[in-house]
């Protein structure tokens, strides 16, 4: 899903984290919040996808288009 470039993104955290941090030494941190930040934006694109997906879905049921397709199949089972 995503490209092998990398960029850099400055954060800022309060003091005291960032010296709890530094004494985690067996953690690393700059993975660890790259997934995370990875996963979110994997999570948001999905669900941006389906919020779309939905309003397209809606959107046809209120068409003619699906009225016409109903009425077709109704005709075609001789329920028209």
């Amino acid at each position: 899903m995503f490209s092998c470039l990398f960029y850099f993104l400055k954060i800022e955290i309060p003091k005291e984290v960032k010296e709890t941090m530094e004494r985690m030494k067996d953690v690393n941190w700059q993975e660890e919040i790259r997934k995370i930040i990875i996963e979110k934006v994997r999570e948001e694109a999905k669900r941006r996808l389906l919020d779309k997906a939905k309003e397209l879905r809606s959107r046809m049921k209120n068409s003619e288009i699906t009225k016409m397709i109903r009425e077709d199949r109704g005709a075609r089972q001789g329920c028209a």
